[in-house]
């Protein structure tokens, strides 16, 4: 074999065939493919490269190759880890995507590949550990990190490790604990459940107990209690130390550097793909993203060493250990690449992949690299699309000025071109009572006006029906399969029949074109399926037809069917079908192609020629899903780095307000990004998100989302829209749809293995999948991204803890002079106390429900009462009289009355916060039970109402529309501060008796003496 052959390691002959994941390891510089029974486990002194083939929906295979670096690997096994991956590239054809990947920061789309995530392991092949013997269980620490892919880190098993940012799990023999930092989102608490979940499968056989521990809750009886004992007891944890793994690189403007015999010069001028040239090799520098640019003319050689370049750029400009390094060749360039320069040509797009993979092929071929196995895509597999289930309810409205006007029962399935109309299909799916299909149709000729006023109204139905329906919004001629099925048959004529549309072709004294039934009217009848036919009326003229099609030909009294020669059965079937529709009892005339006589061609004006070609599909794609980011109620949506350039090659026109526009991108950039190999996991009850599946586009929104970002689902899904226009060529005239969570339907979900059980799970994302994991309910009240309130109640609780401790267990002198005047216990009892209070009463957020946060602020108020009387208690010398230190005795008569009512008055403020029905955020404990434990507990109701206490206010203050209202009380629960006499008085009947009632009626009641 000549040494040219050579280039390609043999290891990647006939490699990427199917879709999936091959990998392989550097042994001895060599790559050795890994068993897929290994596949995930990455030893910290080896090097590994991973290849992800992916097959569109075009048939042709994507790829990604991936080369991943221990942080104990040698020099030389990263530098033939690089070098294996442009060979492996090279029996790809030359058109794979490769990324470096350095442990622990792993990019988010590696890391998809390895759900819920890779736990590197100590070793490997240089130390001749290969295989993990474990004879002792290791307890061992990690801290988890990420929403929706996870990167595991383990930390010295120790206390100072952890802090109140971010989740813990701590893996024993026993027990598994999941520790949530007051200060960690809700959503990462959820994915380090799966991460829990994986631990107790893989190395427990699936039997260990599972504890989740609440950064702040001090319970010595519970879960809390012993994971503490593990580290030696509760004491106040620090805040969270910034390591170099935590610098992350900022995003720059975009640099482009020539390289050259291993150096680099940068290229000046503003950035264009002229700039490119296929004979070299460039690097774009962006900040926190490397990519390196290969032309399709370069040699497999050269090609080896442009990584080398793009690591010593990065140790050069000094760049944190993050910094990605991303290499794309001439032709296959990312879209995240595209979007840095400012003229790169619109509807510049790769070859297609066969055409490409063969000029790449031919040429490598020329430089004696071996390709055996470069195999050609698999066949395209026409898939009928999941249509909604028939026998529903079918109701059409035509939008008139400000109404909408029932269409007929007979002329459903009519559209004008110049109407718009709302339509909703009211069906059953599965166990579920009723789902809706509700929809805005747009029609090309239709006038804005009444394009908005069909959203204002569609929108309207939707709150009507609480928000359930799928919303749609269709324009004409881009109706997706699940519309047009729910008609059958669909017909869209010329003009319009809304006032909006007379009134503006009388303005633009335009001729009405609008469909009669005695005028020259000419009909494509286009597709052979339920959800691809549609008629669509076009201009009478003999250049209109096609050979491929059938088309309906009406003239006064006479209709006219007409077969292409090249029409398919079903669409002669169909125009049959059309023609009693659109003209019922009439007589039809058949005219094949070639056998049309001179009363047809006169109707058409004269023969002429037409067209015999079929009309081509639309390019179809992967569906890709993106986050969505909100910001103070401005939508801002960015959905990767492709998207940034929204006018980017138009960039010598682009004006001072797009030049805000892209700057106001640029700054939330960090915030948002695509999500890679998605499941159904991906949708999170708190976020909004985008999935693009170039046929249509949906916003999905979680239930926990705030209902001001729900009702703006369209203004995202609109500048994601012009965004994907602008760079992909997506058509602003997409279908798009606005999904809500757990009224998905049929043609969203076949996108996701989706799982019914998870859409119907209640709570927030980490309460969800505790009970889909652990069937556990977890009252998990503290709010993640507001955690100070639960912080500062974790050091209340720690102070409380030493101001106790230091009291008890066995006598000492210093614990023997807390009755001998000192007082030092007390007053360190009090600080607490007053401590404990203070972050209670500091809490700014909410409880989940009504009845948590009573329950809560029930256990707080007897808490510190219970605190206060011990405080009262050793004030008191043993028969009952108070005691004062020497100190207090020296003082002024002023400073003395204020040190005895200094207990006092924390105490009464603690009450007064509980009587006042404030909701707290708590992360304390979450038991319901009662302290005696022989009265019956109280109903959610009846547990609100005796919560607020003794305060009580008139009912004139009380009023919703009180000239004189009060403050500082629980405004959902007017009704509760009122006296009994005057509850009883207004109500007629007693608090009892009311709250026994159920919550609807009691909001009537409350409404008609306004305390609502």
């Amino acid at each position: 074999m000549s040494s040219a052959a050579k280039v390609v390691d043999p290891a990647f002959q006939g490699v990427g065939q199917k879709p999936g994941i091959e990998i392989w390891r550097i042994e001895n510089f060599q790559p050795v493919a890994v068993p897929k029974s290994d596949h995930g486990k990455f030893y910290m002194g080896d090097c590994y490269i991973v290849l992800q083939t992916t097959q569109s929906k075009g048939g042709s295979y994507l790829y990604d190759i991936h080369f991943w670096i221990g942080k104990d690997t040698s020099q030389d096994e990263a530098g033939t880890a690089a070098i294996k991956t442009v060979e492996l590239d090279a029996a790809l054809g030359g058109r794979a995507v490769q990324h470096r990947e350095l442990q622990g920061h792993e990019s988010d789309k590696f890391l998809s590949y390895f759900k819920p995530c890779i736990i590197p392991l100590e070793g490997g092949v240089a130390s001749g550990f290969k295989t993990p013997e474990v004879e002792e269980f290791e307890t061992r620490l990690y801290v988890c990190k990420g929403k929706r892919v996870v990167r595991m880190k383990q930390v010295p098993f120790a206390r100072a490790s952890l802090n109140h940012d971010d989740v813990f799990i701590l893996d024993s023999e026993k027990k598994i604990f999941q520790f949530n930092g007051a200060n960690s989102s809700i959503q990462e608490r959820a994915k380090a459940l799966e991460v829990v979940q994986f631990l107790k499968d893989k190395y427990h056989e699936g039997t260990c107990d599972v504890a989740i521990v609440d950064d702040g809750k001090l319970d010595t009886e519970s879960d809390s209690g012993e994971f503490w004992v593990l580290f030696g007891g509760f004491a106040p944890i620090g805040k969270k130390v910034i390591t170099d793994d935590d610098i992350v690189a900022e995003r720059t403007p975009a640099k482009l550097y020539s390289i050259h015999e291993g150096g680099v010069t940068a290229v000046e001028g503003e950035l264009s793909k002229g700039m490119l040239e296929n004979n070299k090799c460039y690097l774009l520098d962006c900040g926190a993203e490397v990519f390196i640019w290969v032309g399709r003319s370069t040699q497999v050689e050269e090609r080896k060493t442009v990584g080398k370049v793009a690591e010593d750029f990065i140790a050069n400009e000094n760049r944190p250990r993050s910094t990605r390094i991303t290499r794309v060749i001439q032709g296959y360039e990312t879209h995240a690449f595209k979007s840095n320069f400012g003229s790169w040509p619109a509807g510049s797009v790769a070859p297609g992949a066969e055409e490409g993979r063969g000029k790449v092929a031919a040429l490598l071929k020329q430089q004696g690299v071996g390709l055996k196995g470069l195999g050609k895509s698999a066949p395209v597999n026409e898939e009928v699309p999941p249509l909604l289930e028939g026998g529903g309810k079918l109701e059409v409205w035509c939008i008139n000025g400000s109404a909408k006007t029932p269409v007929p029962k007979e002329d459903i399935g009519k559209f004008y071109g110049g109407d718009c109309y709302i339509v909703l299909y009211t069906y059953h799916s599965g166990e579920r009572k009723e789902d809706y299909y509700l929809c805005c149709w747009f029609g090309k000729n239709s006038i804005e006006a009444d394009q908005q006023m069909a959203t204002r109204l569609a929108n309207t139905m939707s709150n009507s029906l609480k928000g359930r329906p799928v919303l749609g919004r269709i324009f004409q001629g881009k109706e997706p399969p699940q519309f047009i099925a729910i008609f059958q048959p669909m017909v869209v004529l010329k003009g319009g029949l809304s006032s909006g549309y007379k009134k503006y072709i009388e303005e633009k004294e335009v001729t009405d074109d609008t469909y009669t039934s005695d005028s020259v009217a000419l009909f494509r009848v286009s597709g052979t399926s339920a959800h691809n036919s549609k008629t669509e009326q076009v201009d009478a003229v003999a250049t209109s037809l096609n050979s491929t099609e059938c088309f309906l030909l009406q003239s006064g009294s006479s209709l006219f069917t007409w077969h292409g020669n090249q029409s398919a059965f079903e669409q002669q079937q169909l125009a049959a079908k059309v023609a009693e529709f659109v003209k019922p009892g009439a007589t039809l005339k058949h005219a094949k192609e070639g056998t049309e006589n001179s009363i047809f061609w006169s109707a058409l004006g004269g023969k002429q020629n037409y067209t015999s070609k079929k009309v081509s599909p639309e390019n179809v794609r992967e569906p890709h899903l993106f986050t969505v980011s909100l910001n103070k109620g401005d939508i801002i949506c960015i959905f990767s780095l492709q998207y940034i350039c929204l006018h980017s090659f138009f960039l010598h026109t682009m004006t001072l307000r797009d030049l805000t526009v892209l700057n106001k991108i640029f700054a939330f950039l960090e915030q948002v990004e695509e999500v890679f190999n998605f499941s159904q996991d991906d949708l999170l009850t708190e976020d909004v998100l985008v999935l693009d599946t170039r046929a249509e586009v949906f916003v999905w929104v979680g239930q926990s989302v705030d209902p001001k970002e729900k009702q703006s689902a369209f203004d995202i899904g609109q500048q994601y829209l012009e965004m994907a226009a602008a760079l992909e060529g997506l058509s602003l005239n997409v279908p798009m749809y606005r999904v809500t969570e757990g009224n998905e339907p049929s043609f969203f979900t076949t996108y996701f293995s989706w799982d019914s059980t998870k859409a119907t799970a209640l709570g927030n994302s980490f309460q969800k999948k505790m009970a889909l994991l652990f069937g556990i309910k977890h009252e998990d009240k503290s709010n993640g991204n507001q955690g100070g309130g639960a912080t500062q109640r974790a050091s209340a609780l720690a102070a409380l803890s030493s101001a106790f401790n230091s009291s008890s267990g066995k006598s000492s002198p210093r614990s023997q002079d807390r009755t001998n005047g000192s007082n030092q216990g007390p007053t360190q009892r009090a600080s607490a106390l007053a401590a404990l209070n203070s972050a209670f009463s500091s809490s700014p957020t909410k409880s989940p429900s009504r009845g948590s946060s009573g329950s809560g602020q029930g256990q707080r108020a007897a808490a510190v009462a219970a605190l206060s009387q011990v405080l009262t208690a050793e004030k008191k010398g043993p028969n009952g009289t108070p005691t004062q230190s020497p100190s207090a005795e020296t003082k002024t008569p002023a400073g003395e009355g204020k040190s005895e009512n200094a207990a006092f008055e924390v105490d009464q403020g603690s009450e007064e916060a509980a009587a006042e029905g404030k909701e707290i955020d708590d992360t304390g404990s979450a038991s319901g039970s009662n302290a005696g434990g022989d009265s019956e507990p109280k109903t959610e109701s009846e547990q609100d109402y005796a919560d607020i206490g003794q305060v009580v206010f008139s009912y004139d203050q009380l009023k919703a529309r009180s000239e004189n209202p009060v403050t500082g009380i629980d405004f959902k629960r007017r009704e509760a501060y009122l006296s009994p006499e005057e509850f009883e008085s207004i109500f007629g009947m007693d608090k009892e008796a009311f709250y026994k009632q159920p919550k609807w009626k009691q909001d009537m009641q409350k409404k008609k003496v306004d305390l609502f």
